[in-house]
């Protein structure tokens, strides 16, 4: 049961409110009765039994403890358990809390209606047994004004937070059962709840010593008051001594103070001899906190802020990146208190000492605690200043670009009072790799280039205890390459952004000056458009293969096949905002494209750099990562990524084996492929059959981008009758309106004039008939870069007119690139050559279907 607990709880109806306790497990909203439903929108009821708070509800153990430990007065536990859905249905992602100009009015929007779903609650609420419920709304909606009323926007940060922790907790306990996934699922929670119980251990010997360091004191100012009066008695017994021995007042007092002297003197001795055993045990004590605070420590910023940090360079590919920082900073947060906590302690027991000289035998560790703890804290706080938004890893000069640089121990060692600078700076290879070598804290002022607005003041955000500088308007203006590259291109060379502070840690005694800098992931400059494809190469093959703490920038020169079909797998899949990524069949197509030979997806054969992006495809010039670049930008882009998604495209198919599938399926079936002589290029390819009744597949010339900017993939589809069937990804056949019918543009107006009284005109694709210089190809607007066009005789069943009659130039014609250009003097040939072309391997890798030219050019039109 999870529960909000604080002073004079007060019950109504099982639950608390305000100062009080709240049972989120229990499954019946009783305190309002039917008022609590009406918290939802319409055709929606309380809070969803599948929204993430009702899990959130279900969760356990260390778990629970973490969401207890989440809520806090700016965000009270009541408002989300009360107003979950409404909370939940809220944009939240495409919200920027640092966003000001764009943001901050949806995020006021979203102040208002918490308040106006709070004071709809509160007049639905009776004066009566609701007193207290009115009471404590009213006092939430109060704090709210007061504290996101000047700045709405860190509502949005605070509720972004708290949503990511839950969710990742969620995700953590609801693990999918399915084989390894649930055992990394185990083992990440079970590290979690490892490091959760160590940092409580920890807790828990801080205070120990912290008991013991105030005994120690205490024993200590016992002993100073003893020996004060040993002193005094000394006094007064040397004094008495002075007098005559026949003295009545010596004969007296001499005894007494004498007897005094010798009972406090074995006290101060038995004093002194605890004091000797309890320094050196407190010592050993620290020693022990120390080292299993180092340990989780290493744990904490060189295993899991590591990974986080490899997994920032993995989302670039697409490998979803784990949302878990706002847990790193919760243990670093914790690390910092343990660390100043015995940093403390050890400051005292120096004081201790001072105050109170005692040798004993044995070596003194003190001073290599005071060292020890120093470093351990210094080490946190270096190791935690971070990048959380990387700048562009593919950044053209003189374009504006933006980083999000974040203390996670901020909001804990007063940085925040006297917030610092951040300076960024970009170097190069070389200069990073010097700089590894050299850390010695010093400034770094060497750069290779010069950067707009590179400096800003770090803000901190009280609701969210985030520490964090956004740098919104920076801009390359120039950059300085080496003077010698070798093989490299200007796109494989590699620079970091480098940010650099220095603040004050601590106060008054403890404080001690900290220069602290980190580097981006590897940026490939540009200052180009057409430089960016290369350059995105450079940083795919750097963030998937680069090895943790290697030296800048050092990657492997060759990868294991498998490892770089799983990459590009899984980039297709983020850059197509799509669940379908590469099938069997493409992985095994893409492999024969750089091997020129069939290779299983899970192989091991190494594919070098230089195939993946420096030596051109053979017959081609352009390179593999040049070729799936281009086609995948096709797929992403607006006008295929949803036919995409539907399946409709093949995509990766050879002529070969597109003839293959296409002969076996009824006239006029289709499909959709990837054209291997253009970048970014598709081709329809089809079956007819001819009047002989042979079944022959042709392809129309690859369409691009600037082709379905002009006109949609589904309504050129549409524009040819010759198309009716179409072969999808599964080798499901359906036809052409059932696949992309509600994609059709919609009809223009039958009206034959328009605004203006010009005649209305209609853009179609169509495929011309026309005889000229005994060449056979398709009409088209020649998009496609080095693809011939010429005038032919062509079937008229494959032929479509535009219904408007309008001027030749309002129709698109489109060539079919795949035909042999060496088909010449067809009227020299015999009638039937059926079978007898010969491949031209200029065209394609795979060999193309043999088409039966004089066959064609023969019939009567």
């Amino acid at each position: 049961m999870l529960q909000c607990q604080n002073s004079m709880p007060m019950a109504h109806n099982g639950y608390y409110y305000g100062n009080m306790n709240v049972n989120i497990k229990q499954e019946k909203q009783e305190a309002f009765g039917d008022h609590i439903l009406s918290l939802s929108t319409p055709g929606t009821q309380g809070v969803n039994s599948m929204s993430l708070w009702a899990k959130v509800r279900e969760l356990e153990g260390d778990s629970l403890r973490q969401i207890q430990n989440l809520y806090g007065p700016n965000f009270p536990i009541e408002f989300r358990h009360y107003f979950a859905d409404i909370i939940e249905r809220q944009s939240w992602d495409q919200l920027d809390p640092d966003n000001i100009p764009n943001d901050e009015p949806h995020a006021k929007y979203i102040l208002d209606l918490f308040l106006g779903e709070i004071q709809k609650q509160c007049d639905q609420l009776t004066e009566g047994k609701d007193f207290l419920q009115r009471l404590h709304f009213s006092e939430i909606a109060s704090h709210f004004k007061n504290v996101y009323g000047p700045a709405p926007l860190e509502l949005v940060r605070t509720v972004k937070k708290i949503l990511s922790i839950e969710y990742r907790l969620v995700q953590q306990a609801n693990a999918m059962v399915d084989g390894g996934v649930h055992m990394r699922n185990d083992q990440q929670s079970e590290k979690v709840m490892h490091i959760n119980r160590e940092l409580e251990r920890l807790a828990t010997m801080t205070r120990d010593t912290e008991n013991e360091l105030r005994k120690l004191q205490s024993k200590q100012e016992y002993f100073v008051i003893n020996y004060q009066d040993s002193i005094r008695i000394q006094s007064d017994l040397q004094q008495i001594l002075q007098r005559s021995p026949t003295d009545q007042t010596r004969i007296k007092l001499e005894p007494q103070l004498t007897r005094k002297q010798q009972e406090i003197n074995e006290l101060l001795k038995a004093e002194a001899e605890k004091l000797q055993q309890l320094r050196p045990n407190l010592a050993q004590r620290h020693e022990e906190t120390f080292a299993l605070l180092s340990q989780l420590q290493n744990q904490i910023l060189d295993e899991e802020l590591i990974k986080w940090k490899r997994s920032q360079a993995l989302a670039y590919n697409g490998v979803q990146q784990e949302s878990n920082l706002d847990q790193l900073q919760q243990w670093c947060e914790k690390l910092a208190e343990i660390i100043w906590q015995n940093r403390q302690q050890i400051k005292r027991v120096e004081i201790q000492r001072q105050q109170l000289p005692i040798s004993y035998p044995g070596r003194d560790i003190l001073p290599e605690l005071n060292a020890t703890i120093t470093a351990l804290l210094s080490s946190l706080v270096t190791s935690t200043f971070i990048i959380e938004k990387q700048p562009p890893q593919v950044l053209k000069t003189q374009t504006r670009f933006g980083a999000t640089i974040r203390l996670l121990v901020g909001g804990k060692l007063n940085v925040h009072m006297n917030p610092p600078t951040v300076k960024a700076s970009i170097i190069s290879e070389n200069q990073a790799k010097a700089l590894l070598k050299n850390d010695s804290g010093r400034s770094i002022n060497e750069m290779s280039g010069d950067i707009l607005n590179p400096e800003s003041v770090m803000e901190y955000h009280p609701q969210s205890g985030i520490l964090s500088v956004n740098f919104r308007n920076m801009s390359l203006r120039r950059i300085k390459r080496s003077d010698k590259r070798g093989a490299e291109s200007v796109t494989e060379e590699k620079f970091t952004i480098l940010f650099q502070s220095r603040f004050s840690v601590g106060g008054n005694e403890l404080v001690f000056q900290v220069r602290t800098y980190t580097t981006s992931l590897p940026v490939v400059v540009i200052v180009n458009v057409s430089q960016e494809c290369n350059a995105r190469g450079t940083v795919l093959w750097d963030n998937a293969f680069s090895a943790k703490g290697r030296i800048p920038f050092h990657i492997p020169d060759k990868v294991p096949w498998c490892k770089l079909i799983d990459t590009l797998d899984c980039k297709w899949k983020h850059e197509c905002h799509s669940s379908k990524g590469l099938t069997p069949q493409a992985k095994q197509y893409l492999a024969y494209k750089v091997f020129r030979q069939n290779i299983p997806p899970n192989s091991d054969k190494h594919i070098s750099w230089a195939q993946f992006n420096r030596e051109p495809l053979p017959n081609r010039n352009f390179t593999f990562w040049q070729w799936f670049n281009g086609v995948m930008e096709l797929s992403k882009s607006k006008h295929l990524q949803q036919h995409w998604n539907d399946g409709a495209i093949i995509g990766f198919i050879g002529k070969a084996e597109s003839q293959d599938k296409l002969l076996s399926k009824p006239c006029s079936t289709f499909l959709l492929r990837y054209s291997d002589s253009e970048i970014g290029g598709l081709t329809i390819a089809w079956v007819a059959e001819s009047e002989k009744g042979i079944a022959r597949v042709w392809n129309l010339q690859p369409q691009t981008l600037r082709d379905y900017g002009i006109r949609s993939l589904a309504d050129r589809i549409k524009d040819l009758d010759q198309l009716m069937y179409i072969c999808k990804i599964d080798d499901a056949t359906q036809t052409k309106d059932e696949v992309f019918g509600q994609y059709y543009s919609k009809t223009i107006s039958s009206s034959p004039q328009g605004d203006g009284g010009y005649v209305r005109t209609e853009l179609m694709q169509t495929i011309s008939i026309r005889p000229n210089n005994h060449l056979i190809s398709l009409m088209g607007d020649h998009s496609a870069p080095n693809t011939p066009a010429g005038g032919s005789s062509y079937d008229g069943a494959l032929s479509i007119h535009s219904p408007t009659p309008v001027t030749h130039h309002n129709n698109l014609q489109y060539d079919v690139s795949d035909l042999p250009g060496n088909v010449t003097n067809y009227g020299q040939q015999p009638n039937d050559v059926t079978g007898q072309m010969e491949y031209d391997e200029s065209l394609d890798c795979f060999p193309q279907c043999s088409i039966d030219v004089n066959e064609l050019l023969s019939r009567q039109l």
